[in-house]
């Protein structure tokens, strides 16, 4: 476990195994540990490091709450780790983050795992965006803010993306029908998994499901 200094915030990380660098990111109002059971049987073939996302866990907390925020962050701390490639697994808020990076830095970014991903706000289902809105009302918790605020990518942005990438959604995922598919298409070298009868979280709460499928894309 350590600290590091990067963008004038302190970020929360761990590190564990051997090989090449692999980067989780976990999604709103979650920390590091969300990616515990993978990572325990991805460190035998990565070294991986699990981050604090800015505002979240024993990561520094600002007055800033935008993705583009959160992915200056990941940047600079890969290049204070003088890491020339990057593997990374995202969910859900961290997917976002890993879009932006592999769009805008795209020599950066090598093998990529979007884990429930969406461009927009408007990608949420109707009944999502209440059940939001409701939680900011109740509890004006700037990171719900963000949720109905942002991300703001065009698809055709996705163009940009060099990296190979595996995008994995639940079938009862909390976005719009073809929200999944959209990613997809607009990226060159991506492949999609829909895992039936899972929703937005119910794959992450028990990841090293997904392992076997992770394991092939990144060897």
């Amino acid at each position: 476990m350590a600290y590091i200094k990067v963008n004038g915030i302190q970020l929360f990380y761990t590190q564990q195994g051997k090989g090449e660098p692999l980067i989780f990111l976990h999604g709103n109002g979650e920390d590091h540990r969300t990616f515990d059971p993978l990572i325990a049987k991805l460190a035998n073939h990565f070294t991986c490091y699990a981050i604090d996302s800015r505002n979240h866990g024993q990561s520094e907390m600002t007055d800033q709450f935008h993705y583009q925020t959160m992915m200056d962050d990941l940047y600079a701390l890969i290049t204070a780790m003088h890491f020339e490639k990057v593997n990374i697994i995202g969910f859900s808020d961290g997917s976002i983050v890993t879009m932006l990076l592999a769009m805008q830095h795209p020599k950066l970014a090598h093998r990529v795992i979007l884990l429930g991903p969406n461009l927009k706000p408007s990608d949420f289902t109707d009944a999502c965006a209440r059940y939001v809105e409701r939680l900011y009302k109740n509890d004006p918790n700037p990171l719900y803010k963000m949720m109905l605020d942002e991300p703001n990518i065009e698809a055709e942005d996705l163009q940009n993306i060099q990296a190979k990438v595996l995008i994995i959604g639940g079938e009862n995922d909390l976005y719009k029908a073809g929200t999944f598919e959209k990613i997809h298409e607009n990226i060159q070298k991506s492949n999609l998994l829909i895992l039936e009868n899972h929703d937005h979280s119910s794959y992450i709460f028990q990841n090293d499901m997904i392992y076997a499928d992770v394991i092939n894309f990144l060897q």
